[in-house]
């Protein structure tokens, strides 16, 4: 399954701008991928409000939409634990809020190496608890709530839905899961395949997991690495989506299946052509347009059960 066109050119146009592999820069370098990335997808369309309440316990960006909220999405960005910031998820946390008729609250968790494992879950954690008691406040009513995240942040999503069920709630009407981190095994088929060495690729990875998790004995723990959780039953449904081009694919897959086997509702899609960060690239590549069509259709599937 070959890349699609718009895909092999964005590729071919950072290749020729000299940029080095996110695996031979430091932190501080890397981190100026994203606002370069941001340029591009341009900004976001309006919404009703857009704001950063002081009183949350880690930084957090509230973007609600025209109309009553129909529900919350707790959004958390990839980026391995390392890179990402607000600014550079604000065009996606606006088309998300107004195509779902959601609160969106997108969450700048603590990066790594500053602040190693388990820092992003505790602030991840954190901050769905937050968002959990000031519903009606971010809302104006307790409307149904939704965790949702790209790779790191998909991993992050994994971690605090089944923490949320381990603690008794929040309730969590779906987890939408896009491309997510849930192993740190980097010797599985997708990571090794040479079609899936793109701009997130094996030494990439291993790069993230070594400023995230230096110590490999803690990169099994269920909180690193979801796929290792003993229990999986009892989770709120699934929204999975996967990348064909992708290190990541199977490790993605193998957790969906396990939530599938566990009694967790599970609907996933692969979408053709695409490599890893595709879903973020709004009006940059077509197929994260198919991606959002995704998560917006489950998230409305989801609310809709809840509130029927």
């Amino acid at each position: 399954m070959a890349l699609d066109d718009a895909t092999s050119d964005l590729v071919a146009q950072l290749a020729a701008s000299g940029m080095p592999p996110i695996q031979e820069m430091t932190p501080e370098q890397a981190r100026g991928l994203g606002p370069a990335l941001a340029e591009m997808y341009g900004p976001g369309p309006a919404v009703a409000r857009v704001e950063e309440p002081a009183d949350a316990p880690v930084p957090v960006r509230v973007i609600t939409p025209e109309g009553a909220a129909r529900g919350v999405v707790v959004y958390f960005h990839g980026g391995g634990w390392v890179i990402g910031a607000l600014d550079e998820f604000d065009h996606l946390g606006r088309v998300l809020a107004n195509r779902t008729g959601c609160v969106v609250v997108l969450v700048d968790y603590r990066l790594a190496p500053e602040h190693r494992y388990p820092t992003a879950v505790e602030d991840a954690w954190a901050a769905l608890g937050w968002v959990d008691a000031h519903l009606d406040e971010l809302a104006g009513a307790r409307v149904p709530l939704v965790v949702a995240g790209d790779s790191a942040g998909g991993n992050l999503s994994a971690i605090v839905a089944r923490r949320a069920r381990d603690a008794g709630g929040p309730a969590l009407a779906a987890q939408v899961l896009v491309y997510p981190v849930t192993d740190a095994d980097v010797d599985r088929p997708s990571y090794v395949d040479p079609e899936n060495q793109l701009l997130v690729n094996r030494d990439s990875m291993i790069w993230f997991w070594d400023h995230y998790a230096p110590d490999a004995a803690v990169r099994s723990d269920p909180d690193a690495s979801p796929l290792h959780a003993p229990d999986l039953a009892g989770l709120p449904p699934a929204a999975v989506l996967h990348a064909p081009h992708d290190p990541l694919l199977d490790e993605g897959v193998a957790y969906a299946d396990r939530l599938a086997e566990a009694g967790v509702e599970v609907t996933r899609l692969l979408v053709p052509g695409q490599m890893h960060g595709f879903f973020t690239m709004v009006g940059v590549l077509p197929g994260a347009a198919v991606g959002m069509d995704f998560v917006v259709g489950e998230i409305d599937r989801h609310l809709s059960a809840v509130t029927a």
